[in-house]
């Protein structure tokens, strides 16, 4: 009766959705493989009520903070922020990687490598934008056009708009912020439907991996996956956690309040996939709206601390199990190209991969072939990148909340102490914490 109990909860739903993938995928390889679209599916489903969460939240809350030289100090405090966190997970990344040396002993030869591997990596990242590109793409070429493709900075761009716009138009601009909360908690209720298959998306997710690329890909590499699943870890537990405990909070109460979003994020390997749910969390934690609505999107671009690490890990195992030597100028120019071509990176399964490539090339000696290297594992390493990023992004949240005297501290160590709620439903509808 005790194990009936536990199951209803959705964290302990997703764990056996997990388990079971990874039985049938390594059992049956092939029929795990064929179950991708259950993953795919859940975080499509997922992705549709995003971007109107996040244009209702922020645009709402901008209405009603009326200051927008406080939103100003806001997004500039939010952008220093992630600077700082996200180029010091780089340089842990390339420290790591000097210590401990997981390509050494591979000894392998460019040459027996497949090029056509990572030449079709390469040809994705030489498509990328520019720093105009990027900036002009930030406007998107309708109103709706944004909401259609999904683009979240594109949103983040009109809510931020329309926000503004109801702060000029008294009455009315109120009334419009009271439809906007409105809506927001309808999409919410959405999201508290869609996210009860997580579970099924987990199983799918984690059985294609598994069917498809194997447990023997991680034997074979499992230097390099051991040592970013460490350092991630270590990142959380220690970088992370010494920005939580400065800012007044525990990290371990911070994981454990998350736990149904992690593991959600663990079985879709999307950060993207439980964004809705920490956004809600968040708001219980105590942070306000127009805080968590603009960092939580923010982030999701320019606070990738786990996808930081993996980029100059990954480039230095590439670089050692090839016997090329990187000098002190060429890491340093590693860390530099890194610090932008992070910022492509998104919530996206598999946009970790696409951005090393594009860092790669600031690297002549070192070939666009050894990508084919780590494609057995990517889906592995993409894991831990979204899990890693997901925890920056929401302690990140909570951070400059405090800095903006927009979080209520009191709730967040009550929320805290007493744990997470059971339910998903409850915490999208904002039930009260007592």
């Amino acid at each position: 009766m005790g194990f009936l109990r536990h199951l209803r909860q959705l964290w302990v739903q997703v764990l056996v959705g997990v388990a079971l993938g990874l039985l049938v995928g390594a059992l049956w390889p092939a029929f795990g493989a064929a179950l991708k679209p259950l993953g795919d599916a859940f975080v499509k489903l997922i992705k549709m009520a995003v971007a109107p969460v996040i244009f209702c939240t922020v645009a709402g809350g901008i209405a009603r903070m009326g200051d927008l030289k406080a939103f100003g100090r806001l997004g500039a405090r939010t952008l220093i922020y992630f600077e700082v966190v996200s180029t010091f997970a780089l340089g842990i990344g390339l420290l790591v990687g000097e210590l401990v040396h997981p390509g050494a002993g591979f000894n392998i030869d460019p040459a027996s490598l497949d090029p056509k591997v990572g030449a079709a990596y390469a040809a994705k990242a030489a498509h990328a934008q520019g720093l105009v590109d990027y900036l002009m793409n930030l406007i998107p070429d309708t109103f709706v056009g944004a909401f259609a493709g999904g683009d979240l900075l594109q949103v983040l761009l009109i809510a931020i708009l329309t926000g503004f716009a109801c702060t000029r138009l008294g009455a009315f601009g109120e009334r419009t912020a009271d439809v906007l909360e409105d809506i927001a908690q309808l999409f919410f209720g959405i999201i508290g439907v869609i996210v009860r298959l997580a579970p099924v998306a987990a199983f799918g997710a984690m059985a294609f991996t598994i069917g498809k690329f194997g447990v023997a890909s991680l034997v074979n590499l499992g230097a390099l996956v051991g040592t970013f699943y460490l350092t991630s870890v270590l990142f959380v537990l220690i970088v992370l956690g010494a920005i939580a405990r400065f800012s007044g909070f525990s990290i371990l109460k911070f994981l454990a309040y998350i736990r149904d979003e992690l593991l959600i994020v663990l079985g879709a390997s999307s950060s993207e996939a439980a964004l809705p749910l920490i956004i809600a969390k968040l708001q219980r934690l105590g942070a306000g709206k127009t805080t968590v609505g603009l960092v939580v999107p923010t982030g999701y671009s320019f606070n990738l601390d786990g996808t930081n690490i993996y980029m100059t890990l990954a480039t230095l195992f590439l670089a050692q199990a090839t016997n090329i030597h990187l000098t002190w100028q060429q890491e340093l120019s590693l860390l530099g190209v890194a610090m932008l071509t992070s910022k492509g990176a998104s919530g996206v399964s598999g946009a970790g991969f696409i951005t090393l490539a594009a860092t790669l090339a600031v690297i002549p000696d070192l070939p666009i072939a050894s990508l084919a290297l780590l494609v057995g594992v990517d889906r592995f390493m993409s894991a831990c990148r979204a899990l890693t990023n997901f925890v920056g992004n929401g302690v990140g949240a909570l951070v400059i909340a405090g800095w903006e005297g927009d979080l209520d501290r009191d709730r967040l160590r009550a929320e805290l102490d007493r744990g997470p709620l059971p339910e998903p439903e409850a915490v999208l509808a904002g039930a009260p914490a007592d």
